[in-house]
C-alpha cells in the first residue's frame, strides 16, 4: 500500500513507459462527478476519463452490474454465443438505426474494424478524412488521424492513401472524392483539435455527396456518442446514418469496450475479423447496465440542458467571455471548449490547486467533459474557479 504520492511516482517512472504527461496527484476513488486523491483531496471530475465516466463513478447500478455478471461469467471465446453480447447489440442497433455490430475493446479498434469493413466491401483502399480528425493511435487508425506531431513518427503508415480536406466544408469533400476512394471518415464534433462544432448542413450535406458518389460514409462517434453532446449520437442532431459508426469510450461506463456498427448490406463473414476480447459477458453487461442509467436518469437530455446552461452563464457579461484570454466558448451538451489565447497548460495546473480537473487539447482549448451526472451546483463551482484563475 502506497502512502505518499512521492512513491507512486517513483515506482511509475521505473517500470512504466513515459507515455502520459501525468498531473501530480493519485486517484484512488471516485463518487459521482468527485475523485478523491491519495491525501484525501477531492477534485470535480470535468475530464471524465476523457468522455468515458458518463454516468459517473460508482455509480450503484453499474457496480451491481459488474459484481453480478463476475460472479456468473466474465469471459468465453468469441466461438460460443453469451447472453449479454446478443442483448447488447440488439440494444445499440436500436439506439443507432444501424443493422449489425463488431464488439472490439477501444476506440481505435473500432476504427481498426470500420476502415478494415470499408475496404473489404468496396475493394478500394483510399480515404478522405479531416484536417483537424483524431481518430486513434494504432498504425490504421493514425493514418487517418490529422496531427502531423502524431504521425510523424511512424511514416509511412500502412494506410497511404489518405486526403486531408478542411473540416466543415463539404465542397472540399466532394473535390477530394475520385474513383478509387472507398470512404470518408469523420468525427460529428471534433474532440482533439478542440471541440470543433461543424455547421448544422455540413453532415447532412457530407451524406448526400457520399450517397451521391456512391462512397461509404463512416461517422467517429467514439466521444459524442451516449448523450455527451445531448443527443444519443452526435448524427442525431440533423438526423441522418452513416454507412459504418464507431463507439467505445462512455459504452463500457469505465469498462473497457468498443463497437464497429454498420448498415444493412455491409458485414465481415466469418474469419475476416475477430477480438479475443471484444465483447465478453463482463463488458457487455457493463455497457448495458450503463445504458438503463442514461435512459432512467434522462442523462442525454441533462447534458443537452446543464451544456446549454454552462455556455449561456460563461458567455453572460460577468463569464468567462469577458476574461480577454478567452477567444471562443463552443459546444454541444457537456461536450464544451474554451479556446484561449495563449496555452492553456498553466491553468490546468491551477484549476488542479483548486480542486477542479479539466484538460488541455490543442494547446489553446480547455476541454470539458464531465460526468453527465454532475450537478448544476458543480457547474457553478467549475465555473467561479475557471472565471477566478482566468482573471
Amino acid at each position: 500500500m502506497f502512502r505518499t504520492p512521492g512513491e507512486v511516482f517513483e515506482k511509475e517512472r521505473r517500470y512504466i513507459m513515459p507515455t502520459y504527461k501525468r498531473q501530480p496527484i493519485v486517484l484512488i476513488e471516485g463518487k459521482g462527478a468527485v475523485v478523491t486523491d491519495i491525501t484525501g483531496k477531492e477534485y470535480i471530475d470535468c475530464v471524465g476519463g476523457i468522455a468515458v465516466n458518463a454516468v459517473g463513478y460508482s455509480h450503484p447500478a453499474v457496480v451491481h452490474a459488474i459484481q453480478t455478471q463476475a460472479a456468473k461469467l466474465m469471459h468465453v471465446s468469441n466461438l460460443y454465443y453469451t447472453e449479454p453480447q446478443v442483448r447488447l447489440a440488439e440494444k445499440l442497433t436500436a439506439l443507432t438505426g444501424m443493422a449489425k455490430t463488431f464488439f472490439c475493446n477501444s476506440g481505435a479498434e473500432s476504427i481498426e474494424a470500420a476502415v478494415k469493413l470499408a475496404v473489404k466491401e468496396t475493394g478500394k483502399s483510399r480515404f478522405v478524412a479531416a484536417r483537424g480528425s483524431f481518430h486513434g493511435r494504432t498504425i490504421i487508425s493514425l493514418s487517418t488521424t490529422y496531427e502531423p506531431k502524431f504521425r510523424a513518427p511512424f511514416m509511412p503508415l500502412l494506410l497511404k492513401s489518405v486526403e486531408f480536406v478542411p473540416y466543415n466544408d463539404s465542397d472540399a469533400v466532394r473535390e477530394a472524392i475520385d474513383d478509387e476512394t472507398a470512404a470518408v471518415i469523420l468525427e460529428p464534433i471534433q474532440g482533439e483539435s478542440g471541440i470543433r462544432v461543424p455547421s448544422p448542413s455540413y453532415l447532412k450535406e457530407v451524406r448526400e455527396i457520399c450517397t451521391e458518389k456512391d462512397v461509404l460514409l463512416i461517422f467517429d462517434e467514439v466521444q459524442t456518442g451516449f448523450g455527451r453532446t445531448g443527443a444519443w449520437f452526435g448524427k442525431d442532431h440533423e438526423g441522418i446514418q452513416p454507412d459504418i459508426m464507431t463507439l467505445a469510450k462512455a459504452l463500457g461506463a469505465g469498462f473497457p469496450i468498443g463497437a464497429m456498427l454498420a448498415r444493412g448490406g455491409l458485414e465481415f463473414e466469418a474469419g475476416e475479423h475477430a477480438s479475443t476480447f471484444g465483447g465478453t459477458p463482463l463488458a457487455c453487461a457493463t455497457a448495458l447496465a450503463s445504458i438503463r442509467v442514461i435512459e432512467d436518469e434522462k442523462l442525454v437530455e441533462r447534458s443537452r440542458d446543464l451544456g446549454a446552461y454552462f455556455l449561456e452563464h460563461a458567455r453572460s457579461e460577468h463569464g468567462l467571455a469577458s476574461s480577454p484570454v478567452v477567444k471562443e466558448l463552443r459546444g454541444k451538451g457537456l461536450m464544451i471548449g474554451i479556446e484561449l489565447a495563449r496555452p492553456c497548460a498553466e491553468f490546468v495546473g491551477q484549476a488542479l490547486e483548486h480542486g477542479i480537473l479539466i484538460n488541455c487539447t490543442a494547446d489553446t482549448v480547455i476541454r470539458l467533459v464531465p460526468p453527465l451526472i454532475i450537478s448544476k451546483e458543480q457547474l457553478n463551482t467549475v465555473l467561479t474557479v475557471l472565471r477566478g484563475i482566468m482573471e
